[in-house]
This record gives structure tokens, C-alpha cells and sequence, in this order.
């Protein structure tokens, strides 16, 4: 299948791309940022998901998967305003066979910044809105929505020892996922699954359990 994946160079995004590849999928990616992934069933737009006039023409689509995401840069445009201009270029259309949408556990929760809330709170809603219009494709449309992920986003707590202890005891599997776990997911809910839909589905160890947010000053 043919699969766009947004936020493609690093973290989750780029481990979503790695697990499609392997899976012998034809990958293309967006993001910012230039890739180091070279596989010849790659392909790599360079570009800012905000501005729909960088959007390039791709036919086929059958799995949209919105990863790319920013936390206190511009949240509610980043996370669900280019989100929401992707879907509707890419996502709400006959071929398609699912749509994926990265949420966060903070968007259940409230717990982190507020715009960052806010913006994954609009992701959660507007997954509810797209499962309703694809479903007539025969396709689906849920968000996966994680806690912590051992990402470049958020290694200034990661390599804060204080810091990275009292987020442990707030996680009751006291471990963060790797990138390739949520990968796992991903592939599960767009390739694996046909009947889910409308639905978000938090993958945190538990952490909204005790919605406790803990960030560095």
C-alpha cells in the first residue's frame, strides 16, 4: 500500500516509516526537516505542513498517518490546523483505506501545556469527524494517543535525573515507549484493523491514571 506518514524524519514519525518499509509499504514522508532514511520504496517532501501551498500532488493515498507534532511552537496551527488541511488533501478521499492521527494522552487528561492540550483535544474531536466521512469508503479513522515517548522532543527531561525520577513515579509501568511501540500500534490500527474507528486510543503505561504533569522549568 501507499502510506503518507507527516513528521517523517525523526521519533515516532520516522519509526512509523521504518516499520512500513520493512513491511515492503511504499512510504512517503513530510516533514521540515531532511530525512536520513534511503530505501528506494521512500520518497521525502521537504516542506512545512502550515503552508497548503507547498502540498504536492499525490494520487493512491491509502493510509494517512498524521505524525508530525510540535510542543510549545505554534501548537494549535503545527498539531491540528496543518493536521486538519492534510486530512482533507490527502486523507477524505475514495481510496483511502485508514487514517491515523498522533494524539497525546494530554488531550484526555489536560495535563501539560495549554495550547498543546487544546491543540491534541481538537485532534481527538476532528478523528471522531473524519471516521464519520470515511466511513462510506469502507475505511477508518482513529487517533492513537500516547504518553511518554523516549523522543528527541523531550530529552531535556529524559536527561534531567530529578526530573526523569518523579515522571517514573507518576508512570505505573515505570518506563516510557520506545518509538518503535508506538510504531507497533500504528501499523495495528491502520493495517491490521478494519472495524475500529471513531475511537482514541490512549497507549501511555498508565500515566493518565495519575495525571500528575511533571516539565522542567
Amino acid at each position: 500500500m501507499t502510506v503518507l506518514i507527516t513528521g517523517s524524519s525523526q521519533g515516532i514519525g520516522k519509526a512509523i516509516a521504518l516499520l512500513f518499509l520493512q513491511k515492503g509499504h511504499r512510504v512517503i514522508g513530510m516533514d521540515r526537516q531532511p530525512t536520513g532514511l534511503v530505501h528506494s520504496s521512500y520518497t521525502h517532501y521537504q516542506l512545512d505542513i502550515r503552508n497548503q501551498s507547498q502540498f504536492p500532488e499525490l494520487p493512491g493515498i491509502e493510509i494517512l498517518i498524521n505524525s508530525a507534532g510540535t510542543q510549545n511552537e505554534d501548537d494549535i496551527d503545527i498539531n491540528l490546523k496543518a493536521l486538519i488541511r492534510i486530512t482533507e488533501t490527502y486523507g477524505v478521499q475514495e481510496h483511502i483505506r485508514a487514517v491515523l492521527n498522533i494524539g497525546s494522552a494530554s488531550g484526555h487528561t489536560g495535563s501539560e501545556f495549554p495550547e498543546y492540550c487544546a491543540s491534541k483535544g481538537g485532534v481527538l474531536a476532528y478523528t471522531k469527524n473524519v471516521a464519520m466521512r470515511v466511513a462510506p469508503f469502507g475505511a477508518t479513522c482513529n487517533s492513537l494517543d500516547p504518553g511518554g515517548v523516549l523522543t528527541p522532543l523531550n530529552q531535556c527531561v529524559i536527561e534531567d535525573e530529578d526530573l526523569w525520577a518523579q515522571i517514573m513515579e507518576e508512570t505505573p509501568l515505570r518506563r516510557w515507549a520506545t518509538p518503535e511501540e508506538i510504531a507497533q500500534w500504528a501499523y495495528f490500527l491502520t493495517v491490521t484493523n478494519t472495524f475500529c474507528t471513531g475511537q482514541n486510543i490512549v497507549v501511555d503505561g498508565g500515566e493518565s491514571i495519575s495525571r500528575k504533569f511533571i516539565w522542567k522549568d
